[in-house]
């Protein structure tokens, strides 16, 4: 019989990872895991958020372009009813359409802008054609309203056309 030499297995004192080694490790991970789903949960609720907003935008402009597209009908509208005669009898049928235009519209967040001679200019909501000398109103303000504009749900979809008056 032969008798090969035994290992002996190294002592658990000597091992280079103690227990108390090893659940500081462990709980040093739990810590990063933990950190790591909290970061991942905000992650998902930013997510979330965005996608609740995108999703109530794209429902509050889903008609913008065919709210757009009813602009010119406004306008062929209006100056129908300017042209017309006071006696006319269509004319009574164009006030009416134009009148159930306007609130259907109105109930899709189409809101008119109709700046009258006098009012304060608005760039962010005016489109200036011209600058008109004179003393009929304050330099600045709004003199004619050539076409009006349009905002839809709080965002300029048309800016009115005007004129402003200037002093030399």
């Amino acid at each position: 019989m032969t008798t090969e030499p035994m290992q002996d297995a190294a002592p658990a004192a000597e091992e280079p990872n103690t227990s108390d080694d090893r659940i500081q490790a462990l709980e040093g991970e739990l810590e990063q895991l933990r950190a790591q789903s909290l970061i991942d949960r905000a992650d998902m609720e930013n997510q979330r958020k965005r996608l609740e907003r995108d999703v109530r935008n794209a429902c509050r402009f889903a008609n913008k372009q065919l709210l757009g597209d009813l602009l010119p009908v406004f306008d062929s509208l209006e100056a129908a009813l300017n042209t017309a005669p006071a006696e006319d009898p269509l004319r009574d049928g164009v006030v009416l359409t134009l009148r159930e235009l306007t609130r259907v519209c109105g109930n899709n967040g189409l809101v008119e802008i109709a700046p009258a001679p006098g009012d304060a200019f608005n760039p962010e909501q005016h489109n200036a054609m011209s600058a008109v000398e004179t003393r009929d109103v304050a330099p600045g303000s709004v003199f004619q309203l050539f076409q009006k504009g349009y905002l839809l749900n709080e965002q300029l979809l048309r800016p009115a056309l005007v004129s402003v008056a200037k002093h030399d």
